[in-house]
């Protein structure tokens, strides 16, 4: 019997790393997207390829690139000759506050974080509906309770929230889609990093009183992904109970 398979976008380092590492641990090939991090891409391939020969491969693209996002989902859906799961992870995050947002923000925004996400779904999704597979929507807490100077990136994250429920009753019977809205897991990194006391702020609204780290979503993932046939439309909040606080 041949082994699922899911692609992961945005998979070369970070909560995409880790939820390839543990698709793969469960049994299933993985197929490794990545844009500008090729080295790790390839390394994290073949770190999975020696612990299972021939069960992960790593594709680049620019997913704000139509052809190119079209030339993954071929190549995904090919390699293997079938796609049990995708998980849209890949996004972009920066502060852009409404009186400084251009049009280019808005485009690389929306587009990162909601229609790639929307077309590579389209075009994955013969695959998905032949191996009665599932769809994982990487949400955010910032989709309900917006991120002060954040609102393209809030729209995106509501906007692909509001996706989610659309699709699993487009797509049902066939394709089960869910998301995963994490809270506080990794920091953000580079210009969107947040200083100490913007951090202490978060986790002193956060019930658990620490942050989360990549196993509990990648956890999460694997969860909707392996472990819950009858679940469809639903959104996972990861988050140490934050949003009861926001």
């Amino acid at each position: 019997m041949p082994y699922p398979v899911a692609l992961i976008t945005g998979a070369a380092h970070r909560l995409g790393a880790h939820t390839a590492e543990t698709l793969h641990a469960r049994g299933w090939n993985v197929v490794i997207h990545y844009r500008g991090r090729e080295q790790q891409a390839r390394a994290l391939a073949d770190k999975l390829n020696q612990q299972r020969p021939a069960s992960a491969v790593c594709y680049h693209a620019d997913l704000a690139d139509m052809n190119q996002l079209r030339q993954l989902a071929e190549q995904a859906c090919a390699h293997w000759g079938q796609l049990d799961a995708l998980v849209n992870n890949a996004s972009v995050f920066y502060p852009n506050p409404t009186e400084d947002a251009s049009e280019q923000d808005w485009d690389t925004i929306l587009g990162a974080n909601l229609k790639a996400p929307f077309f590579l779904l389209q075009q994955c999704l013969p695959a998905l509906k032949a191996a009665s597979g599932s769809v994982i929507n990487m949400i955010d807490i910032y989709s309900e309770k917006p991120l002060k100077d954040h609102p393209l990136y809030c729209a995106s994250k509501a906007g692909l929230a509001a996706l989610t429920r659309s699709w699993a009753r487009d797509l049902a019977p066939d394709v089960r889609v869910n998301g995963v809205s994490p809270g506080a897991i990794l920091w953000p990194e580079g210009d969107s990093a947040v200083d100490e006391a913007h951090q202490k702020a978060i986790l002193d609204k956060t019930p658990l009183a620490r942050t989360g780290n990549p196993a509990d979503i990648a956890g999460a993932i694997a969860y909707l992904v392996c472990d819950a046939p009858f679940v469809t439309g639903q959104i996972l909040s990861v988050d140490g109970g934050r949003s009861l606080n926001m």
